[in-house]
């Protein structure tokens, strides 16, 4: 059967599929690919799907719209236009305001949390309560690759693990770890060897995944994450560099002049952006189930889920 072009660009065929279990290595060197939203000694929690550019929006509207209105409202004022100037500050601050508003009250999906203390993986999905024990546990990492004269070579790698239904083990679902846009085998790997290293070995880790009393690893690999309130300052530092790397000749290029005049707009909006994020992370995780966030406290019971399971199970 013939199949037309458009068939052929949304056709996708499996190049790979690898199961990943708890506990033997892949041989890939741990690594995080900036969706580890808190890593502390209790546990992991990493981003879901549709909370990754939380904040975005406050960020844009707020950190510049927001910050030209009020600007020019004050202007306004020191030349005497007060009518002109209350209107566009009170819309300056309206431009902040109501997004926030927006990105931190509306639901929002919860993170994906690997709890250390009872070794086991919490999900939500729908309002439901999944969770998988951790010890015996299997992820499949499956390499995709679009069918297409558009696409080329682009290629995606989902990493998926299935977690149970609580109180109903029979239904299941699939969680997903990590985006598999722009992700390859090799990139799923690291982050599912990070999750082990964390689970088995940690909480924290050197870059071999070996326990470490030192968090200087663990640390380094949540610091790559790109910050846009950080762009000036990395820009100082890659011109830094560079001044070292050419002992002080010619060091400073036409992009590095443009980034130095442009990055330092970035700090408002980035700042907002965090602030907004932070806010709505703090709100949205108090919406987990009672019976996992006394699991999640330092003193907290250690027991599983699937050990309430089968202890109700039993009873009845």
């Amino acid at each position: 059967m013939k199949i037309n072009d458009k068939e052929k660009s949304n056709a996708m065929f499996d190049t790979a599929t690898e199961i990943l279990v708890a506990d033997k290595s892949t041989g890939v060197k741990p690594g995080e690919l900036f969706v580890v939203d808190e890593h502390n000694e209790h546990y992991l929690a990493v981003q879901a799907k549709g909370t990754m550019n939380l904040g975005t929006l406050t960020g844009v509207l707020g950190g510049v719209g927001g910050c030209l209105f009020i600007v020019h409202g004050l202007i306004e004022t020191k030349v005497g236009y007060l009518d002109s100037a209350y209107m566009l500050i009170i819309a300056g601050i309206l431009l902040f305001l109501l997004p926030f508003l927006w990105e931190t009250l509306r639901p929002l999906p919860l993170p994906i949390l690997f709890n250390r203390r009872t070794r086991e993986v919490y999900f939500e999905h729908n309002g439901e309560l999944f969770h998988a024990p951790w010890d015996g546990i299997t992820a499949v990492a499956k390499e995709l690759q679009p069918v297409g004269a558009k696409v080329n070579n682009l290629q995606s790698t989902s990493l998926e693990a299935r977690a149970f239904k609580f109180g109903k083990p029979e239904t299941t679902s699939m969680i997903s770890l990590c985006a598999p846009i722009g992700n390859s085998m090799a990139m799923q790997k690291a982050f599912w060897e990070y999750i082990r290293a964390y689970m088995n070995n940690g909480p924290y880790f050197d870059k071999h995944g070996i326990h470490s009393e030192s968090d200087a690893f663990v640390k380094s690999q949540l610091r790559a994450r790109f910050m846009m309130s950080n762009t000036f300052k990395r820009t100082l530092a890659r011109i830094k560099q560079a001044k070292i790397d050419t002992g002080g000749r010619n060091y400073l290029g036409g992009d590095d002049v443009g980034m130095l005049v442009l990055s330092p707009m970035f700090y408002l909006p980035g700042k907002i952006h965090e602030l907004t994020y932070s806010v709505a992370k703090r709100h949205f995780r108090n919406s987990w189930p009672r019976i996992v966030t006394e699991r999640l406290k330092p003193n907290g019971p250690t027991t599983r889920l699937v050990d309430l399971e089968c202890e109700n199970e039993g009873k009845l």
